[in-house]
């Protein structure tokens, strides 16, 4: 008896989204990884994931690094920096980091220690830093001159 079938597609699911990347207890991975469909980690994981789907993170799982995705849930350990529309913290999860997300749930036996701000559609990414204080003096021009409008005089 097996547990493969004969004739299932090299990309099964992909188009769906259905496609599930798993980093199983035990194993550990460091690094960049971009991928389309789903994703757990049940391992370790160190540097920078970006999600156009979900990542859960099992109970045994540590992610230390910048996460992005569209649904995040926290079983285990996540620190360092997340972007994200809903993170969820689940019962045993905790997150360790700065958070930007719409939604942000947080079991009674989860555990949050970290900032968050609302992720705002379309405003976030395009927003120039504000500058303020000593700096934004010092980036005043040295002159200006204000000319009144023969129109309105």
């Amino acid at each position: 008896m097996g547990f493969f079938t004969k004739n299932v597609p090299a990309k099964s699911g992909v188009a769906n989204g259905s496609a599930i990347t798993i980093i199983a207890e035990g194993n550990k991975f460091s690094g960049d990884m971009s991928i389309i469909g789903r994703m757990h980690i049940d391992g370790t994981f160190e540097g920078n994931i970006s999600s156009l789907d979900n990542i859960s993170i099992g109970k045994s799982g540590h992610v230390h690094g910048v996460v992005k995705a569209n649904h995040i849930t926290v079983c285990g350990l996540l620190e360092g920096e997340v972007v994200c529309d809903e993170l969820e913290i689940d019962r045993g999860g905790k997150v360790v980091a700065t958070v930007i997300s719409k939604v942000m749930a947080i079991h009674p036996e989860g555990n949050f220690i970290g900032e968050r701000r609302m992720k705002e559609v379309g405003v976030l990414e395009h927003t120039p830093p504000v500058e303020s204080g000593v700096d934004a003096i010092d980036s005043l021009p040295d002159k200006v001159t204000i000319k009144a409008d023969k129109e309105s005089a």
